[in-house]
């Protein structure tokens, strides 16, 4: 069973009453998300709200607007905000993210979004919430995303590869395209598990780059520790 809170070095997130647990995937997007200019950021989808922590941990300057629909998580993410020294700066709306209405547009938004259209679900409705497409498809995600960004913005978020090409797809026709992309692997060698992605309104020339969790002998890959250096304990300041 995961534990209730996971401690990172300058915050915890207590997660038990979340769907999702702290996972690698939110760890990456938090950790490298990044735009040319980081006053106002965007979380769609926070959960425990771990990357938007993670974001105003980077960005000392930015304000940070989280969305969550489900209540209890939402709840949860209010409580990880306030609870740290980052507060201030932090800010949560609960409900749909079609729904939300910004006075403002973002430099930087980010998401962690379901991916399973057609996936065997489970009796766990927040679990289904939170992993499958029906409350938030890639077309509803992508047409919001680019009313809410500037013009010089970013907008990341991580996917399995096969999901990563089904949106990079969606996210031309919406006017979004690729401008970089991380591939995260277990070790070298192994096949990718996920695709950290940034896209523009302008078009540009990918820049691309690979991370590996692991070395052949189990240790933290040099690429791992580079990422998550300064959040995870026991990977520096």
């Amino acid at each position: 069973m995961a534990n209730s809170w996971f401690q990172f070095q300058q915050f915890r997130i207590n997660q038990d009453r979340c769907a999702m647990k702290i996972s690698t995937d939110a760890v990456m997007l938090g950790a490298l998300a990044h735009a040319i200019s980081t006053r106002e950021i965007l979380d769609i989808g926070t959960g425990t709200g771990v990357i938007a922590l993670m974001l105003a941990q980077r960005f000392p300057e930015a304000k940070v607007q989280a969305v969550e629909i489900d209540s209890e998580a939402a709840s949860q993410a209010l409580e990880n905000f306030r609870a740290n020294t980052f507060s201030d700066r932090m800010q949560l709306w609960e409900g749909r993210f079609q729904d939300f209405e910004a006075q403002l547009n973002y430099d930087l938004i980010v998401s962690n979004p379901p991916y399973f259209p057609d996936h065997l679900k489970s009796s766990d409705v927040q679990r289904n919430m939170a992993l499958h497409t029906d409350e938030l498809s890639f077309d509803d995600l992508l047409g919001k995303v680019i009313q809410l960004l500037k013009e010089d913005g970013q907008f990341w978020v991580i996917l399995p590869p096969r999901q990563m090409q089904d949106f990079q797809t969606e996210a031309v026709k919406k006017g979004l395209f690729l401008k970089t992309k991380f591939t995260l692997q277990d070790k070298p060698g192994k096949r990718i598990q996920r695709e950290i992605c940034a896209f523009s309104k302008s078009q540009n020339e990918v820049e691309t780059s690979g991370i590996f969790i692991k070395n052949e002998d189990g240790t933290p890959h040099e690429s791992y520790a580079k990422v998550v250096s300064g959040f995870l304990l026991g990977f520096g300041v």
